[in-house]
């Protein structure tokens, strides 16, 4: 009995991917015509205008099939990123140069050919089963004109009541058997299709470790320059402000005590503003909050100070993270409430923080008009460079009309409150 539960939980596994894997298969076949069709365009310079946008397209069909495939093998196939480029430079080039382009390009015809193949034998072998339960029906429809069925001839009303269960336990016996595997067979061609070669891994890794390092150094720069113009404009102007007070004091001491202490007040006034200047940059390099309540009490201070009602969850198994990794994750959410104050026209957020094995999660959302687009500014650009810097990931979904979702994964190693 466990062995037939099997079998038919496999055997519905396998119609639920397949009969969307034949509707995929139909995407698929015409989408391959589009392709051949600019390619061919390209020679002639007119398809160079839309092959970026078919490679897109191709990639998120690709990216569809690498879950499916993956969630019915029980394996990660890792999906390919669909970048944002700025200009249409940049995406013609690293389209054309990028060798998956062209392997998902093939993958099309593969998915056109066997998807249709598997989905229609497995729609045949199910109907298959039907038919034999319904024999008695189909004789009566045909007014008694003899027919065969597998190598049974049936020619008698007898003869179909007697044949219709026998043939259709043998039918569902051979469906039970043929459409998991061929559903597995798909999954298995797909996922080799579809799969990187882990020589292409290395060097993507290798590009973007150089892309990283290099995003890393120049807001490394840019944050040096910023805190020097700060203290020179801000603290250092009024230290030196409060040294020419103390100067102006020792000299009118002797003969103007009432003046002098004026001075002396406006000297220790400009040292007090001066030492507010100073906490304020610390604080922008590193929040004085984090290291007093944690990432949730940091967090639960920033919604409070947001314009716009925000609600914060963050799971208990949280804990204490690395400093690096708990200050970029304090930025971002202060970067993405303020973007929620200033554009999104939201009536409320939710901030929630949650670990997930090695990788923190912050993923901010709010009701707003959505449309947040990354190339044109908005601190979204500067939150996936953060994210950059420590090989973590940041991605988006904002449609018009919203809601606007941003994902921030961090890794982060070892919770640092169990190590202790």
């Amino acid at each position: 009995m466990n062995q037939i539960r099997e079998r038919l939980r496999r055997y519905v596994q396998a119609m639920r991917y397949l009969l969307p894997g034949l509707v995929l298969a139909v995407v698929c076949e015409a989408t391959f015509a589009v392709s051949l069709y600019t390619l061919v365009a390209g020679l002639l310079v007119i398809g160079l205008l839309i092959i970026p946008w078919v490679a897109r397209w191709n990639r998120h069909l690709a990216n569809l099939d690498r879950r499916r495939a993956g969630g019915l093998l029980g394996v990660d196939i890792p999906e390919r990123q669909v970048r944002a480029d700025k200009s249409w430079l940049d995406r013609a080039k690293r389209t054309l140069t990028d060798p998956m382009t062209y392997r998902e390009g093939g993958w099309l015809l593969v998915r056109a050919v066997v998807g249709q193949v598997c989905g229609l034998v497995a729609i045949a072998l199910t109907a298959s089963v039907l038919f034999c339960l319904t024999l008695p029906l189909w004789w009566t429809f045909r007014q008694g004109r003899p027919f065969q069925v597998d190598a049974v001839t049936i020619s008698s009303f007898t003869d179909a009541v007697i044949w219709s269960l026998p043939l259709a336990v043998i039918n569902a016996a051979v469906a039970l058997a043929a459409i998991p595997w061929a559903a597995d067979i798909d999954a298995r061609l797909t996922r080799r299709v579809l799969n990187t070669p882990a020589r292409r891994l290395l060097q993507e890794r290798v590009v973007e470790l150089s892309d990283t390092r290099a995003a890393a150094l120049d807001a490394h720069g840019a944050e040096l320059r910023r805190i020097e113009r700060d203290l020179h404009d801000g603290a250092q102007a009024r230290l030196v402000s409060v040294a020419m007070r103390l100067g102006m004091a020792e000299r009118t001491l002797a003969d103007d005590p009432a003046k002098a202490a004026e001075l002396l007040m406006d000297a220790r006034a400009g040292a007090e503003d001066a030492l507010s200047e100073l906490r304020d940059i610390v604080r922008g390099m590193y929040p004085p909050i984090l290291a007093d309540r944690g990432l949730r009490g940091a967090v639960a201070a920033l919604a409070a100070r947001c314009a716009v009602p925000v609600s914060v969850s963050v799971d208990e198994n949280t804990g204490r993270q690395p400093a690096a990794v708990e200050a970029a994750a304090y930025f971002v959410t202060a970067e993405a409430l303020t973007n929620i104050s200033k554009h999104s026209g939201a009536t409320r957020a939710v901030v929630r923080v949650r670990k997930d094995g090695e990788v923190l999660m912050v993923e901010v959302t709010d009701d707003g008009h959505g449309g947040a687009d990354e190339s044109l500014g908005s601190g979204l650009d500067g939150i996936r460079r953060r994210a950059a810097a420590l090989d973590g990931t940041m991605q988006l979904w904002s449609p018009l009309g919203g809601p606007t979702v941003l994902r921030l994964e961090l890794p982060c190693g070892a919770d640092r409150s169990q190590e202790e």
